[in-house]
């Protein structure tokens, strides 16, 4: 049987980049013997050291999820379609409760210039007056204000959603415009929490605007999230992802999830009183590392536009309680392709968060839980030395003998270098590792530290004899402290 294989973006890598595979095989288990065997380097990302498939993978065939079904053993046929969904974190949804909200007497009402100003929803049968006192009415999460929190809340300002809650700890960078257009040039430099309060009070000063300037945590979520009927997702981490969802299922709150790497993107509707929760579809993160950050993997700047308000609108459909929200359905987007597709989700009973016997009762330590507080190279035993970037500097100033190896991809190594220094990308560090030399002293690096110590700890696990540094802060360091003349992206 002839089957195609989708390869998602995060590991298209150990593809020679392409998006789709074409194998012969009877079973989805033949048909990933296959693509692992052609593909070698995709196996460990794929299936653990007991040839299982990693619980933040996900195979479906032909949109159907195959987990609850015969796993890796369902059956294809000719022509079907494989699609691996890792973390990057049909038929109809169910009916689905409507939020709590007061009976419509006890609606706020609606100012003469709000009945101006939200016309057009009011001239909507689906919406209506009562709908839009509704909106009025709610109250509103968003966990972050970047690229998804910006066209989030935008739209929801516009709507007229009556009282939002913004948490978000960051300062603007010039590398945020791209795509955060909640904030403008002036703002860099500003607390992205200031600069995005501004903007919303600018496009609807009829909505209350509530701000944290902390960053979400075990210690504080409950306390911030208990008092809003909604949450939205606009994150770009494991640790805060697996933090809201768990707050979430034990407040019994929506959790309006959208996601984003590159040209793809995923949004979703997350509410375990209804449905999957996001534990559901991944009951684990990928290692850390695995699945790069928009700052390593780069992303369309449209892209987190299209998904913020896809989000925005899930929201306020939840919010009317009406329409057919995504509630066990994950919508996929490819940008490049422009196509999108749908994936159905099912509650698993086992999910250790919402499922039939759970055993999470309360938050936990999420950046544990997601293996970062130790960096992989110590993880595995494995000393790391670092030098900083003007150690670094030393040391060239000096005449050392010194072999620098910069692990970042050709399209960045365009971008900004430093002189004298060979590329080779982190996918490719072992099988060219005949290219170190082990008699020089070698220093790694890449764009802030986290793929060169990556790099390294692969190297010595492969053997690699030699002395190998870590680039602390990796160009970006280098450009902000040695030669501001070296571009920062």
């Amino acid at each position: 049987m002839s089957v195609t294989i989708n390869i998602p973006t995060a590991l298209r890598q150990f593809t020679g980049f392409n998006s789709e595979v074409v194998v012969q095989s009877k079973t989805v288990a033949e048909a990933l013997n296959q693509l692992t065997t052609v593909h070698a380097g995709l196996k460990k990302h794929l299936f653990n050291d007991q040839n299982i498939l990693r619980s933040f993978v996900n195979i479906y065939v032909n949109d159907e999820d195959i987990r609850y079904q015969s796993g890796t053993d369902t059956p294809v046929s000719e022509g079907s379609s494989i699609s691996i969904i890792p973390s990057i974190a049909g038929g109809s949804s169910p009916a689905f409760v409507e939020l709590e909200q007061p009976q419509a007497k006890e609606l706020p009402e609606l100012s003469n210039e709000e009945i101006s100003r939200y016309s057009r929803h009011l001239i909507l049968p689906e919406v209506g007056m009562e709908g839009q006192r509704k909106l009025k009415n709610a109250r509103v999460l968003l966990i972050g204000t970047g690229g998804l929190g910006a066209p989030l809340g935008m739209y929801l300002a516009a709507a007229g959603v009556g009282h939002l809650g913004i948490v978000d700890f960051d300062t603007v960078d010039a590398s945020n415009l791209q795509r955060q257009i909640i904030h403008g040039t002036r703002d860099v430099g500003r607390l992205k929490i200031r600069s995005a309060e501004d903007r919303l009070q600018d496009i609807n000063p009829n909505v209350d605007i509530e701000t944290y300037e902390t960053r979400l945590s075990s210690e504080n979520a409950l306390e911030i999230i208990r008092e809003y009927d909604i949450v939205v997702d606009g994150t770009d981490n494991f640790p805060t992802r697996y933090l809201v969802n768990d707050a979430c299922v034990l407040l019994g709150k929506p959790n309006v999830y959208g996601s984003i790497f590159r040209f793809e993107g995923q949004a979703s509707v997350f509410w375990a009183q209804q449905g999957a929760c996001y534990r559901c579809l991944y009951s684990e993160p990928p290692p850390p590392g695995l699945v790069p950050s928009c700052a390593e993997g780069g992303v369309l700047g449209v892209l987190p536009g299209i998904i913020g308000t896809i989000q925005a609108n899930e929201t306020i459909k939840l919010i009317l309680g009406a329409g057919d929200p995504l509630i066990n359905r994950l919508l996929l987007f490819d940008a490049w392709k422009m196509k999108f597709r749908e994936l159905k989700l099912h509650k698993n009973p086992a999910c250790p968060i919402c499922g039939e016997h759970p055993v999470i009762h309360e938050l936990i330590d999420y950046e544990a839980f997601c293996g970062l507080n130790i960096p992989e190279a110590s993880a595995n035993n494995i000393v790391l030395n670092e030098i900083t970037a003007r150690e670094f500097k030393q040391w060239i100033d000096q005449g050392l003998d010194l072999q620098i190896i910069d692990v970042r991809e050709p399209f960045e190594y365009d971008i900004a270098k430093i002189p004298d220094t060979k590329l080779i990308p982190l996918g490719q560090i072992t099988d060219r590792a005949s290219e170190i030399d082990p008699s020089r002293l070698t220093v790694v690096m890449c764009k802030v530290g986290g793929r060169s110590a990556k790099a390294i700890s692969r190297l010595k696990e492969y053997g690699f004899k030699g002395q190998l540094i870590n680039l602390k802060g990796g160009i970006t360091a280098w450009s902000d402290d040695v030669d501001h003349l070296v571009p920062k992206y």
